[in-house]
């Protein structure tokens, strides 16, 4: 990371959020999309209150733990929209009693030894961007006496590279941006770029089953996880290094996912490609969305593997300032370190066409212009204009998914119904992934925040949205992962007798417990 500071309750950094002039424009954006909406500025948060810690730093941690008040704080909780109304609140009294930062695998053994012994909660820590309460340390405590706040940033860095293999083992505390400039002079890429890439870690991906801004092929963090280390209470788990098995289950799948509750991600193998080199891109309009969505699907069961293709219906359209005529609009994105891409990019547009798509930009070998430039700004502006929104008295979030194609307009029809009728104003949709068997649909939606009852308010609008993607047959989570919001749906989507065997492999790995409580299982 930098020298900056990242805002103790907002998204990101503290001095890139929008000043008053801005938020006041985001108000009028507000009030043209939700007419019913009467936006206004709200005072900013001043410093934080934060209690003292319950409890002493253990001798067997003073090398590598503090109590800094300002870094209990910011370590409190994660970025969901309830974390933003609590800090905008100014209210951290939940924060941990200590923040460890171990500087290898040994001490965070130490760490997890101590709690054990003393029957303390412990919080793997990434880049805290969990929109699921994931890091949440309030809910950790369990009505234990204290909760460490264990940060991996210590362990961060590429540790080694086998160019011939196409691998690199690197520390799980490993932001985004040092990730990529570690191995861009070696000319390798990881190719994982989720939406919190500047703030978030390996290891935080690998926890959560994070899913990157690739729309096609290796999509998921799984598909770039080679093998990797988890130190648990009751030892190390590390997994072995192979391009492929078929000796047994795969433990690398039981590690996956596992969000800190089995114990810490400290480093990993991860499958690395080379830079690309070759682009094209395009985007294609559409008259109606569900035009959109057969070329899509159309796109998905190909075989092409576009990098990029995303479609925004005409609110998503809006909402991010790619097209404000109405349409909804496909941006389509290829790329190589191997060869030109032109046959590709031709053949796509050939299938966005056969589905009434009409070409508004491109064909390019450029990236990064036009409206594919406009929606990858907007992308990473976001969270920013969520948090942004809060203080202007809006309530916006987002929730995702993942169903089958011939699933999709029931679900779809589903969600807006539903939450339409539960007080959203607006509700946009775009699709983050495709696959050949069904899309990842994701959803924004804005409201007027109800002043004094903004946490009631959403948990009203969290419940019916995950009502309606359950009851349509879609999963709970696409790759926001299950934390503890999403827990009560996934304990209904999983099988029981999984669920009793995780409950299983908990109770084996971390018998007291002290794993990030109330997480998976």
């Amino acid at each position: 990371m930098t020298g900056r500071v990242r805002s103790l309750w907002a998204w990101g950094w503290q001095d890139k959020f929008p000043d008053a002039a801005a938020r006041k424009g985001l108000g009028e954006l507000a009030r043209v999309l939700v007419p019913t909406a009467t936006p206004a500025l709200r005072d900013l948060p001043g410093e934080p209150s934060v209690p003292a810690p319950r409890v002493a730093i253990p001798e067997a941690l003073a090398d590598f733990a503090a109590q800094d008040l300002r870094d209990r704080a910011a370590h409190t909780r994660g970025r969901a929209f309830p974390d933003l109304v609590v800090g905008f609140a100014g209210d951290f009294a939940h924060a941990p009693d200590l923040v460890a930062r171990p500087r290898d695998a040994a001490e965070v053994a130490r760490v997890l030894e101590v709690c054990e012994q003393r029957g303390w909660s412990v919080v793997p820590f990434g880049g805290g961007t969990s929109v699921v309460g994931g890091v949440d340390a309030e809910l950790a405590r369990a009505e234990r006496e204290a909760v460490v706040s264990l940060d991996l940033v210590a362990l961060a860095g590429v540790r080694e590279l086998d160019a011939t293999s196409r691998l690199a083992r690197i520390g799980a505390g490993t932001f985004g941006p040092r990730l990529e400039d570690e191995l861009a002079p070696h000319g390798f890429t990881l190719r994982h770029f989720p939406q919190s890439f500047e703030f978030s870690t390996l290891g935080g991906w690998l926890a959560t089953r994070a899913g990157g801004h690739y729309a096609t092929g290796p999509t998921h963090i799984d598909d770039h996880c080679h093998a990797l280390e988890l130190v648990t209470p009751r030892g190390t788990l590390a997994t072995h290094g192979h391009p492929a098995s078929g000796a047994g289950p795969e433990p690398l799948r039981l590690v996956l996912g596992s969000e800190g509750a089995l114990g810490v991600i400290t480093e990993a193998w991860m499958r690395v490609v080379p830079r690309p080199t070759f682009r094209a891109s395009a985007s294609v309009a559409f008259a109606r969305f569900e035009q959109g969505v057969a070329a899509a699907r159309a796109l998905a069961q190909s075989g092409l593997q576009p990098a990029n293709a995303r479609l925004l219906d005409p609110d998503e359209a809006r909402l991010h300032r790619v097209r404000f005529d109405g349409t909804a609009v496909l941006l389509l994105g290829f790329e190589s370190a191997d060869h030109p891409l032109t046959a590709w990019l031709a053949r796509a547009l050939e299938l966005a066409r056969d589905h009434g798509g009409t070409v508004v930009a491109g064909p390019s070998e450029k990236s990064g212009e036009g409206e594919a430039g406009a929606w990858k700004q907007a992308f990473f502006a976001a969270p920013y204009l969520q948090s942004a929104l809060l203080s202007t008295g809006m309530l916006a979030d987002t929730f995702e998914t993942a169903c089958t194609w011939t699933q999709f307009p029931a679900l779809h029809a589903r969600v807006e119904q539903d939450l339409r009728a539960a007080g959203a104003g607006v509700i946009a949709c775009r699709f983050t992934h495709v696959y050949p068997d069904g899309p990842a649909p994701y959803y924004t939606f804005i409201a007027p925040l109800a002043l004094g009852g903004e946490l009631a308010q959403w948990r009203v609008l969290k419940q019916v949205a995950s009502e309606a993607v359950h009851g349509a047959g879609g999963t709970i989570t696409h790759h926001h992962a299950v934390g503890r919001t999403h827990l009560p749906w996934y304990r209904r989507e999983r099988p029981a007798l999984f669920g009793a065997a995780l409950a299983a492999v908990k109770q084996t790995l971390d018998p007291a417990a002290i794993c990030n409580p109330g997480v998976l299982t």
